[in-house]
């Protein structure tokens, strides 16, 4: 087995951007977490000072970066 490491794939100033792009990722099979330092919430304002940061593991980064690039799909 090789060893991955978890690593920032992007970052966000707004929470449902970063959301959006996990659910993307997380359709494709790539499980992905948003991290922010809001202490729990109480403090929503302190996000906006690292963003909202999206993990996913190292070796998913190529297939992610390609899926987050591709942008969103249109509709009708």
């Amino acid at each position: 087995m090789t060893a991955t490491r978890q690593i920032c794939l992007a970052a966000y100033l707004d929470d449902m951007l970063a959301e959006v792009a996990r659910t993307r990722l997380e359709a494709h099979g790539i499980p992905a977490f948003v991290a922010s330092d809001d202490c729990g919430g109480m403090q929503p304002f302190m996000a906006n000072l690292g963003g909202f940061r999206l993990l996913i593991d190292s070796a998913h980064e190529a297939e992610a970066r390609e899926i987050l690039a591709a942008g969103l799909p249109e509709t009708d």
